[in-house]
């Protein structure tokens, strides 16, 4: 079965264009109608830059790793026609160590949606139709807001995080950058018994948004009072650094009490003075946290059942055919969090 369709591709740096493409469907796994989908920041990454990292932009390769949509045909007995699925963009391989002990988000061979790691790159979801396996997708009920369950993706990288802390149930909470993973952390501690959240950022609109979802208290980053934080070795039990910046991973570390976590989830810059004398001194755990494993599944459930409402972070949707205007929209962080294509 052959499907023409139209796809959102990445060419280079500042080079994006929907092309037309053909999807050829053998009868294995499942085709995917998608419905919509979120732009994430390695999306803007490979459009701005032409690379994440070291992974450069060799080749057309299709964005998108937040994306939904509806089943054409499947494999599977229990896929019907029509039924609406979220799509896990991890392809682990199954084989590899880390895969046989449960830990496929460290998979040696992860074949992830929309990345250039690999030569050929990995095509992305922001694609009109596209065959996955089966494993990918996860149902939901057809009756749902589709702008709620295409928040899948971050969510799941969320709850993640907060696994990664621990038992949060009782707990004092610091969020340190509220974007949109930022502010899913919020929500994704406050749905897991946190006692007290208070988060800090440089924009005050993050920082409304973070209230939103589920925030006690929020500090400007640049010029609120931190000091009753900081007393007696630091009161929070927990602290999720989202933002990849060295000054707020040193304010996380001075806010942390003494043997108390640190969940490291903002992919920053390296910098020569990270305060490792802190970390020892104060006995912290120091965790890193990298995308989700069978939290995605968690983060289909609670978006369907209303435990996180993910839509005070959506800042705009645009037609496929606006992906660049959706793109330079999504990059100007004074007025978007998450921006969603629509297929």
């Amino acid at each position: 079965m052959n499907i023409d369709t139209q796809s959102c591709v990445v060419t280079g740096k500042k080079s994006v264009a929907v092309v037309a493409q053909n999807v050829e469907y053998s009868g294995q796994g499942t085709l995917v109608k998608i419905s919509r989908g979120g732009i994430c920041g390695s999306d803007l990454h490979y459009y701005q830059e032409g690379a994440v990292g070291n992974f450069k932009v060799r080749q057309p390769m299709i964005l998108g790793h937040e994306v939904i949509g509806h089943v054409v045909k499947s494999d599977a007995p229990g896929l019907k026609v029509d039924q609406s699925v979220a799509i896990n963009p991890s392809k682990p391989c199954k084989q590899c160590k880390y895969c046989l002990s449960g830990e496929e988000n460290q998979c040696i061979n992860m074949r992830f949606f929309g990345s250039a790691m690999y030569f050929p790159h990995v095509d992305g979801g922001f694609t009109q139709f596209k065959v996955v396996d089966t494993d990918q997708c996860i149902p939901f009920d057809n009756t749902l807001d589709e702008r709620v369950m295409a928040f899948a993706e971050p969510l799941a990288v969320a709850i993640h995080a907060v696994h990664q802390a621990g038992d949060v149930k009782g707990k004092t909470v610091f969020v340190s950058g509220v974007g949109p993973i930022g502010s899913l952390l919020v929500a994704a501690a406050k749905a897991s018994g946190a006692r007290e959240i208070v988060c800090a950022d440089m924009s005050q609109r993050c920082l409304d948004i973070a209230t939103r979802m589920g925030a006690g208290k929020t500090l400007h980053a640049a010029n609120g009072d931190f000091a009753a934080y900081a007393d007696e070795k630091g009161y929070f039990d927990i602290s999720f650094e989202a933002s990849g910046h060295p000054q707020s991973i040193t304010r996380c570390l001075e806010l942390t009490r003494a043997r108390g976590t640190l969940v490291q989830v903002g992919m920053g810059g390296v910098t020569p003075e990270f305060p490792m004398m802190m970390v020892i001194a104060k006995e912290i755990k120091l965790v890193g946290s990298f995308r989700f494993t069978s939290e995605f599944n968690t983060a289909v459930t609670w978006l369907g059942n209303g435990t996180v409402d993910p839509l005070p972070l959506l800042s705009g949707e645009y037609p496929q055919a606006e992906l660049e205007q959706a793109l330079n929209f999504a990059a100007d962080k004074s007025l978007a969090s998450k921006v969603q294509l629509v297929f």
